[in-house]
């Protein structure tokens, strides 16, 4: 059984049909990939699976429960967690209080959670910074904090929104590791969406495209880079 099944999903916004009969699994331990031009509806449907927009139609299932136009805090609980394309950060507070926000709901002690927390930051190179303001360290760092926040929750299914846009090949590198780590040593498994199709390659066995809120091929990388309705997408006729 998929670790994730999306099946029939559509979302529309009035008459506007932005997901239109959109399908896709992903297995424990993969690192999946959904690419596709802007406006393909990617982000849409990450905003779906987690819980941030309701579903028109269609099913979404996570460890064999639907969760289907479920509540955001409840679909976190079962162990979905998601990054996105401007890190989310509380920038006034430390980078070691952004991390312990997410254990007040485990109940962990303090010392506990502050150790997980440390872990965390010392993997993402950040742990140096702890006491820092989130609004002092850099647009990219900001995104490693709130990757690795995602991790206090200690999640099985990671979607990475745009994880690589606007940050430096030095930082890049550090998440490609990060990412790497976490699925070959704890077998996480993640779902991201990218436009950066050699750091895709790199990471995920399979790509999903999209374009114009539909699925349009499935397949490695390689392949989606010689199919011919992928370079339609992209490039037009």
């Amino acid at each position: 059984m998929a670790l994730l099944t999306v099946a029939n999903l559509q979302k529309r916004f009035g008459g506007l049909v932005v997901l239109d009969e959109i399908s896709l699994e992903v297995e424990s331990g993969q690192i999946q990939g959904i690419i596709g031009p802007n406006g393909a509806g990617k982000t849409t449907l990450f905003n779906v699976i987690n819980g941030i927009y309701t579903a028109t139609r269609g099913t979404i299932t996570f460890k064999g429960k639907t969760i289907t136009n479920r509540k955001l805090n409840d679909i976190a609980s079962l162990g979905l967690g998601r990054t996105f394309q401007v890190a989310r950060v509380f920038s006034e507070m430390t980078l070691l209080e952004n991390m312990l926000v997410p254990a007040i709901p485990r109940r962990l002690s303090r010392v506990a959670a502050k150790a997980q927390a440390m872990e965390l930051l010392d993997l993402a190179q950040l742990a140096e910074l702890k006491d820092q303001p989130a609004i002092e360290i850099s647009g990219g760092q900001r995104k490693l904090l709130e990757f690795m926040r995602t991790m206090m929750v200690d999640p099985e299914l990671v979607l990475l929104d745009e994880p690589f846009n606007g940050i430096s090949p030095a930082l890049i590198d550090r998440l490609i590791e990060i990412v790497l780590k976490l699925n070959k040593e704890e077998g996480k498994t993640f779902l991201l969406i990218s436009h950066e199709m050699p750091h895709v390659s790199h990471l995920c066995e399979t790509v999903t495209v999209l374009a114009a809120g539909r699925n349009i091929a499935k397949g490695t990388p390689a392949e989606m880079r010689e199919n011919p309705a992928v370079i339609e997408a992209y490039l037009g006729h």
